[in-house]
C-alpha cells in the first residue's frame, strides 16, 4: 500500500501541507483519521477548502478520482462533515 501521501490519487503539494499541519502524514494516518475528521479539522484552522477536497480525501483513500465518487456518497460526505462542524 502506499504510505507517501504525495503517491495517492487526487493530492497536491497544497493538500498534503494542510494535512501534515493537522498530523497526517501518512495513507495510515488518513485512513486512521478518516476523510470526515481530516477535512472538519482542516475547516476549523480557518483553511478555505471545498466539498472537493473533502470528496479528494475519500477518493485517496479508494484510489479513486474525486469526480468518480458515487453521488451518494459525496452527499453522506457532506452531510456527516456539516454535521460535525456544526457541533463544534
Amino acid at each position: 500500500m502506499q504510505n507517501d501521501l504525495l503517491d495517492l490519487k487526487n493530492l497536491g503539494n497544497t493538500s498534503i501541507n494542510w494535512l501534515k499541519a493537522i498530523g497526517i502524514n501518512s495513507y495510515e494516518d488518513l485512513k486512521n483519521i478518516g476523510p470526515v475528521e481530516a477535512y472538519t479539522q482542516i475547516k476549523q484552522r480557518e483553511i478555505k477548502v471545498s466539498k472537493v477536497f473533502l470528496y479528494a480525501l475519500q477518493g485517496a483513500l479508494t484510489d479513486t478520482h474525486w469526480n468518480d465518487l458515487a453521488p451518494s456518497l459525496k452527499q453522506q460526505l457532506v452531510e456527516e462533515a456539516e454535521k460535525r462542524l456544526s457541533t463544534t
